[in-house]
């Protein structure tokens, strides 16, 4: 079965990059891998930014790259110049723990609908073994509606 192209126009991993600079991105490293027709990837390293104080990848760094990925993918899905995908609500399970490398997120949509998105997300360790499983709904909002910065 072939995958469906979701993404609104032509998007490259390099038109996307900036959206790690200056915030919680940059500081954990996270780096955008691969874009492909229904799905992103991003990795993310497994280091002293990352882990909570037994030395084992923090949940919440896991759901940082996941709210990250679903994000993206949703600013892709939309018009850009026009509306952003606001984070709604967020889940994860962590099946396994990590203590080094980096690991990998895999995103891909549930549902694409006119103001709401649903994704899958699924983080791996350098063995490709299941670390985190992660549902995130994202609104579509348009710009004019938020306080961003100017």
């Amino acid at each position: 079965m072939q995958n469906k192209k979701i993404w609104h126009g032509n998007p490259t991993l390099q038109e996307f990059g900036w959206m790690n600079t200056g915030n919680i991105g940059e500081v954990l490293d996270i780096k955008f891998e691969e874009l492909g027709d229904d799905y992103i990837i991003a990795t993310m390293p497994v280091d002293k930014r990352t882990i909570q104080p037994f030395g084992i990848l923090h949940g919440g760094a896991s759901v940082v790259l996941a709210e990250t990925l679903g994000s993206v993918a949703s600013l892709l899905c939309v018009d850009r110049e026009n509306f952003i995908g606001a984070g709604l609500e967020i889940n994860a399970n962590h099946v396994r723990a990590v203590n080094s490398g980096r690991v990998k997120g895999i995103c891909r949509p549930l549902h694409i609908g006119g103001r709401t998105h649903v994704w899958d997300i699924k983080i791996y360790n350098d063995k490709d073994e299941l670390v985190c499983v992660s549902r995130f709904t994202c609104a579509v909002v348009a710009k004019n509606k938020l306080p961003l910065n100017k």
